[in-house]
């Protein structure tokens, strides 16, 4: 049984996207109701750096269609720390600050570490430990971005297998590109766009990305972010491999 393939940005408030992605005189409360229109996911960067409320959470599932997904920035009081596995007071406080009100468009978790952080296996094993299964009787999918060459290493891969969380796979010229093992879902960051290109990636770049795409979706979910890079490219990049896939 394959998986749906959901392509998106990261955030959709950005100044720049105003006249090239959304149409001129649109109105900011109204930016992510067009992202869901053209998109099929976005990750949610204000998780990151504090607190929502869970009505804000509810406003923003509102917003968007069935189907359209929302991954989740961890917050970085769990990730942005010496000792990983003494987060469990933040892990907490993030996922108990009303995920669960976005109901079925909430998708993976997205827990980002510092490009400086290294692998120590007791710690980051003990910080997996940490991770809870579910919120409110909702799944919980968890994708780990770890961005130090010292992750490259079957250690590290085996125990997000055995915690079921997917590892993400970057593309990106300077952090590492890992292959994780089969966790019921993918997650795809995609980091090289370029203002040159239209589209941000070139479109045989575009293309050999949706066959990735699609080859990981024989195992479930594929998420798959445009995001970084020339941010400004992102949506048009998105929305041609949304096109590509759809061929």
């Amino acid at each position: 049984m394959s998986g749906r393939i959901r392509v998106g940005i990261g955030g959709w408030t950005y100044e720049p996207w105003r006249g090239t992605f959304y149409p001129e005189g649109l109105r900011q409360k109204d930016e992510l109701a067009y992202v869901g229109a053209h998109l099929t996911a976005t990750e949610i960067n204000a998780t990151y750096y504090g607190t929502q409320k869970p009505a804000t959470f509810a406003n923003w599932a509102g917003a968007v269609p069935d189907g359209f997904r929302f991954a989740v920035k961890a917050s970085r009081f769990c990730t942005n720390r010496r000792v990983l596995a003494d987060a469990g007071e933040s892990v907490a406080k993030f996922v108990g600050q009303g995920l669960a009100a976005l109901g079925d468009r909430l998708g993976p978790i997205l827990w980002q570490f510092m490009p400086t952080k290294t692998f120590d296996p007791d710690d980051f094993g003990a910080f997996l430990k940490l991770l809870p299964a579910s919120v409110e009787g909702m799944p919980l999918r968890h994708a780990l971005e770890v961005r130090h060459e010292s992750f490259d290493d079957p250690a590290f891969l085996a125990l997000a297998r055995d915690a079921g969380a997917a590892v993400v796979l970057a593309d990106h010229p300077e952090y590492p590109a890992l292959h994780g093992h089969d966790a019921g879902f993918s997650y795809l960051r995609l980091m090289r766009s370029r203002e040159e290109e239209a589209t941000g990636y070139a479109t045989a770049d575009i293309a050999q990305w949706a066959d990735t795409a699609r080859e990981k979706a024989r195992d479930g979910d594929v998420f798959a972010f445009f995001i970084s890079g020339e941010k400004v490219r992102n949506p048009a990049a998105a929305m041609a491999m949304i096109a590509r896939l759809e061929r």
